[in-house]
């Protein structure tokens, strides 16, 4: 039964506006890759992997605001911290848009995640508020389908600004966008968070909630590897554009092949929601990372063998994305469990907590790039390895 619904004529609009507050992480490192070589020229940036840079900083500023960002929805309401979030992502895209060197534009990126942290943490809690079991589970999978088709057409918008005007009308979007998403909060959403049933800001409560995450082994470990696993994949995100444009030479087709990629990782999540009851979370966890593991083994020997053409690393990248997809929500799902009586701390603290290990992790492998895919490859295998350890030994026996 859902609680405080709005009327049917009004849900597709929830619901897009819901898609459009998750979308807002996505858009601003999709929109991006296609022009992470001409900011490198256009800024002088003395290393082409430094160009990465401008991933990374979204996602250091990202980590550190969901820190907050929970808590502070908890004890102030969904909207105020959603303008907030806002108001930091229009800052940051400000700055870009005017940044004269690439640490100017580092700083705006950080802003931009720092505020970007807001919508992301929101969201999903907005829809909590207004919605409870099969409805909240409807409209959540709608989100979803619409969030998902972001990463597959980003990548393309971001081109198409590259094909008209200078890449600094990408932030200009990102200006418009960030207008466009308050306004219509400031307009068409109310406040989901009833004064009454708000939870005081307590720096006690918050370290209280640090406690309950590390005495967990099962959140604590699960946490560990939500961090590890997607580490691996912000280091193929990071050097994607290098892997696509320069090293295969696709121009303009990178969009379409990112794309591509974008969308099996979503028809993967989708297929989760369908077999996920049926053979549980664990079970897809493991099996999905073995999977990685033997993947990228086997890449590895091709590299070694032969010279590695586009189609066979589409192949592979193909089996990642779909691995992923299914792992994306069931290892956060996981690592939540025990953390029912604190969910709000307990999810800004894993969330920040692995998005801060996939950020490290990925930098790494990122700038370990070296015109060949080993490096990446390498980076699946072994973070794949150390993620299986680590959820076997979360499940070797009952935790209490």
């Amino acid at each position: 039964m859902s609680t405080n619904q709005p009327p049917l004529s009004s849900i597709k609009e929830f619901t897009i506006l819901m898609a459009l507050l998750m979308s807002v992480v996505a858009i601003s490192i999709d929109a991006m890759l296609p022009a992470l070589g001409v900011i490198g020229k256009d800024l002088q940036v003395s290393h082409p992997n430094h160009v990465q840079y401008i991933i990374g900083f979204i996602f250091i500023g990202m980590a550190t605001g969901q820190l907050l960002c929970g808590p502070l929805s908890d004890a102030l309401g969904r909207k105020k911290v959603l303008y907030l979030g806002i108001g930091f992502y229009l800052a940051g895209s400000v700055i870009c848009f005017f940044a004269s060197d690439f640490r100017f534009l580092l700083i705006g990126r950080l802003i931009q995640g720092l505020g970007v942290a807001g919508p992301y943490v929101s969201a999903i809690s907005i829809v909590r508020d207004k919605f409870s079991g099969r409805d909240m589970a409807r409209v959540m999978s709608f989100v979803m389908m619409i969030f998902i088709m972001v990463p597959a057409i980003a990548p393309s918008i971001g081109q198409a600004i590259l094909l008209l005007a200078s890449w600094r009308y990408i932030f200009l979007l990102y200006i418009i966008y960030s207008i466009t998403v308050g306004l219509w909060l400031f307009f068409r959403l109310e406040e989901t968070l009833p004064v009454e049933k708000r939870i005081p800001f307590k720096v006690s409560a918050f370290i209280q909630g640090f406690r309950e995450v590390f005495r967990s082994r099962v959140t604590i470990c699960y946490t560990l590897c939500m961090g590890i696993c997607f580490g691996s994949f912000i280091g193929y995100l990071n050097s994607a554009q290098q892997i696509f444009q320069v090293q295969f030479g696709t121009g303009k087709m990178f969009t379409v092949y990112f794309g591509g990629l974008a969308l099996l990782f979503g028809v993967a999540s989708l297929l989760n929601s369908r077999v996920v009851e049926k053979l549980g979370m664990r079970y897809i966890c493991r099996r999905s990372t073995l999977c990685i593991i033997i993947t990228s083994i086997i890449f590895l020997l091709v590299n070694q063998m032969a010279e590695v053409r586009l189609w066979m690393f589409l192949v592979y990248a193909g089996i990642l994305f779909l691995c992923f997809g299914l792992m994306f929500g069931n290892l956060n799902s996981i690592a939540m469990e025990p953390m029912g009586h604190i969910a709000g701390i307990a999810s800004a603290v894993t969330g920040s907590l692995s998005s801060g290990i996939s950020m490290v992790l990925g930098a790494i492998i990122g700038q370990l790039y070296n015109n060949t895919l080993i490096p990446i490859a390498s980076g699946f295998f072994i973070l794949g390895i150390l993620s299986l350890l680590i959820m076997i030994y979360a499940d070797s026996k009952k935790i209490t």
